[in-house]
């Protein structure tokens, strides 16, 4: 819970913040801060949600808790996300705030009034409760009719334009797996074999050489010797084959359509383009 009369400091860590819903799961940063016109208690706040914080949500902030520089609040992700969607730029209607009332089950109470974090002058002429708050405070008196708050409107309108919000995602584009399988082919070795061959010498016998008789040593016999290939098979890591992913970056150019407002002056009922 929020306590009344909040000083600047305090309302700038709000803006800073970041709504958690109440499973602990991050919801958004703050956008804006509303407070009540009479106790300068935090009574909403908008939570930037969408690609790039492009959407507000409204959440209430009566039974919200503050810890470090998280805001609690006891409702889902979801169910915050699915509130009726509005623009935080600019006063909120009555119809408008009933419809938050009523899709958040709460009882309205009190004036709220919109703290602009993005103002650095305080501007808080005819606004009785914000003394000392040097941010730009502005009461919202188009829903409220207050009395008490002029506002210098007339003889001006506000115009806008669409501008081009542009956000990355990352996305699939396709896989590449690594996947081996074997081949079969035919090699050819070269492998040099011994052999043993025989031959025939034959020697004269020197004199004094006696010799046997005939008939003895009839046979003689020699044990030949080749080498023969054996032929074996063994496994032998070569490389090690890897997938590395490199970051190309280009430009590409898209196109939409933005639409813009214009202020034309009309005079005397003739519309004159310039303004002159």
């Amino acid at each position: 819970m929020f306590g009344n009369d909040m000083t600047n400091d305090e309302i700038t860590r709000l803006h800073d913040s970041n709504v958690v819903d109440q499973n602990g799961d991050k919801v958004g940063s703050v956008g804006q801060i509303y407070l009540d016109d009479q106790t300068n208690r935090p009574t909403w706040a908008t939570v930037k949600t969408g690609l790039l914080g492009s959407k507000e949500t409204f959440v209430p902030l009566a039974e919200a808790t503050m810890s470090n520089d998280e805001i609690r609040v006891p409702y889902t992700k979801d169910f915050i996300k699915d509130a009726p969607n509005m623009d935080a730029d600019h006063h909120i209607s009555e119809q408008e705030e009933e419809d938050l009332y009523r899709y958040y089950n709460l009882s309205a109470s009190g004036v709220a009034t919109d703290v602009d974090q993005t103002a650095g002058v305080a501007n808080t002429a005819g606004v009785a409760n914000t003394a000392g708050v040097d941010k730009d405070v502005r009461v919202d008196t188009e829903r409220r009719g207050d009395a008490g708050v002029n506002r210098d409107d007339e003889g001006s309108v506000v115009r806008h334009e669409e501008e081009l919000t542009v956000g990355k995602e990352s996305v699939e584009t396709g896989r590449v797996r690594l996947r081996k399988h074997v081949v079969s082919e035919q090699e050819t070795v070269s492998v040099p074999l011994d052999r043993e061959e025989v031959h025939v010498t034959r020697e004269p016998i020197r004199d004094g050489d006696t010799g046997g008789r005939i008939g003895d040593d009839a046979d003689v016999s020699v044990t030949l010797h080749a080498e023969r290939a054996v032929i074996g098979k063994e496994t032998v890591a070569k490389e090690r084959v890897g997938l590395d992913k490199d970051v190309v970056s280009e430009n590409k150019e898209f196109t939409e359509t933005v639409r813009k407002e214009q202020v034309d002056v009309e005079r005397d009922g003739k519309v004159d383009p310039k303004g002159h």
